[in-house]
């Protein structure tokens, strides 16, 4: 494992309770938050804090230096489902990777209808 994906692995350990918490979503403003999904191959669980945009049934997770990072492939072609926690609930739906010609990778996640409940 590089030194990168080392470093992100713990920032993304000591991130992912902060920004699930009820404080932690006032401190960041609803600009973080966590996804959670299968990988494709593996099927090892993996939850990782990621930037996002929500509007509607819809949301947009942009993903830095994709070159560096190996998570956004699950979602590759047909894409893959997941679940985020959005304003304190658990959603699932369903992300598709692209990466746009400016080299870089976006996945939007249609989410399916509203369930879940708030902790």
């Amino acid at each position: 494992m590089s030194a990168f994906r080392r470093l992100a692995a713990a920032v993304s350990t000591v991130a992912r309770p902060v920004v699930a918490s009820s404080w932690g979503r006032r401190l960041v403003g609803g600009t973080l938050t966590v996804i959670t999904y299968r990988g494709r191959r593996s099927g090892t669980v993996h939850s990782l804090v990621v930037g996002y945009e929500h509007e509607g049934d819809e949301v947009r997770l942009g993903v830095a230096l994709p070159d560096q990072k190996r998570w956004w492939r699950n979602f590759t072609g047909g894409g893959h489902p997941l679940a985020i926690r959005l304003d304190g609930v658990d959603r699932t739906g369903h992300a598709v990777a692209r990466r746009g010609d400016d080299g870089l990778v976006h996945l939007t996640v249609q989410l399916d209808p509203a369930q879940g409940r708030a902790r």
